[in-house]
């Protein structure tokens, strides 16, 4: 069998991919968290106190509310912390998949790294990815 020279190039494809797959993954269940987190609790009230209100600055929330503000780290229950763990994941799992398209497309460097660090969450596949750009790093901005 012949070669072509393209191996780094078939790497940075494997690691788009794997990328990819492990960004999808992530978004998947940080959303199912969220979700099954949130919906027994789903009201328009719960909705706004937990979701809204801790984005407005203690003075707004005194306004809002017409009470005393109270400590952020007061008003989470267990539940909170499992919907922004949720989010969070969600979040790394959408930087995992622009990196990842990033990586195979051969632009950014820097963003297709970053989009493999953040598919760490993933274990194996996060781990693999990072590898496999990292190898291919020379073939970053070159024409196919």
């Amino acid at each position: 069998m012949a070669s072509n020279g393209n191996v780094r190039g078939n790497l940075l494809t494997v690691g788009g991919v794997l990328g990819i797959v492990a960004g999808v993954l992530q978004i998947s269940s940080g959303v199912s968290i969220a979700v099954n987190i949130l919906v027994p609790n789903m009201n328009s009230y719960i909705i706004a106190e937990r979701l809204l209100l801790p984005l407005f600055p203690d003075a707004w929330r005194h306004a809002i509310l017409w009470v005393a503000p109270v400590p952020l780290w007061v008003t989470y229950t267990v539940q909170d912390w499992w919907v922004m763990l949720g989010g969070c994941a969600g979040v790394l799992g959408i930087l995992a998949v622009v990196g990842g398209i990033s990586a195979i497309r051969r632009k950014r460097f820097g963003l297709s790294l970053a989009g493999s660090i953040c598919a760490l969450p993933s274990s194996i596949l996060g781990i693999l990815a990072i590898i496999f750009v990292a190898l291919g790093k020379r073939e970053f901005g070159k024409a196919d």
